[in-house]
């Protein structure tokens, strides 16, 4: 049997993410693992054990290619309307689907985010 543990994005610049992710989603800090070359740090939102890993590399200053961006970490909120507001005023929304209810939020390093309502 397996469950899930963590889901990783590389970072570019590691302070200016985590306060995106505390602002935008709430997530908070549970852990962090520093060496000379990295910093791993674990972020939660309080409720379950799976973790966003997000991962610094000391000596990196390119921004990562993303490909096409066809992947994605999705989100589920209980104030969809708020959330919404939230992150327009924040200016990152980068994609909505009225039809579908949903929209995406981009982060630092333009990794996208899913928010979905709760049903």
């Amino acid at each position: 049997m397996f469950t899930f543990n963590h889901f990783n994005f590389n970072v570019l610049d590691l302070e200016k993410s985590l306060a995106f992710y505390e602002e935008a989603l709430g997530l908070k800090e549970v852990s962090r693992k520093d060496t000379e070359s990295f910093t791993l740090v674990y972020l939660g939102d309080g409720t379950g054990n799976f973790s966003l890993e997000l991962t610094y590399l000391k000596d990196r200053t390119k921004p990562y290619d993303l490909g096409e961006d066809e992947f994605h970490l999705a989100f589920v909120t209980d104030d969809y309307e708020a959330a919404h507001e939230k992150h327009s005023k924040m200016g990152c929304i980068c994609y909505e689907n009225p039809a579908m209810g949903i929209y995406f939020i981009e982060d630092p390093d333009h990794y996208w985010l899913e928010i979905v309502p709760k049903k």
